[in-house]
């Protein structure tokens, strides 16, 4: 995931990914037969690393109730990815990469599917309805510009910034 995450489908090459898990290359395409699967196969832990942030947010709520005055499931789970974007830099670059990639064959609908997945597990683990879902997705596209382009920076920079980053988290 680290690898393709900072360097892309096309800019990561499959010995760097078999050197960093500590295998040969010829091992690495008897288990995916193309570059691309390899990469399909990162970006798909990508996501559901996604949607464990999610899973282990709802949990946390359920468990422990609000953080914040008004808050429900939905901002308890934004709040939490809005946190693992600066712990796991790997999981926000390889999304952006996926994103990336998706002029590629077979890249596109894969990506796809895997997003819907994430939306579907919020929307299981909220009872959002379709605005609010649409609300919080375009929310959270957002703030991952905003994380890859260094959140401290834009914040000094644009009082406008500031003020989204203090309502989503």
């Amino acid at each position: 995931m680290h690898e393709f995450a900072r360097g892309g489908l096309h800019g990561t090459k499959v010995s760097q990914v078999a050197r960093a898990v500590g295998v040969a290359q010829p091992y690495v395409f008897a288990l995916f037969p193309t570059k691309i699967e390899l990469f399909l196969a990162a970006v798909g832990r990508g996501f559901e690393r996604i949607e464990e942030v999610f899973e282990a947010a709802a949990k946390r709520f359920e468990a422990e109730g609000p953080a914040e005055p008004d808050e429900d499931v939905l901002m308890a789970i934004g709040r939490s990815y809005v946190d693992s974007l600066t712990a796991d830099r790997d999981m926000l670059l390889l999304q952006l990469q996926a994103y990336a990639a998706c002029e590629e064959p077979g890249v596109r609908e894969a990506v796809r599917g895997l997003y819907a997945g994430v939306i579907e597990k919020a929307r299981e683990l909220s009872g959002a309805d379709d605005e609010r879902l649409n609300e919080f997705f375009s929310g959270g596209m957002y703030l991952n510009v905003v994380a890859a382009l260094g959140v401290e920076e834009l914040e000094e920079k644009s009082d406008w910034v500031a003020a989204v980053c203090r309502r989503s988290g």
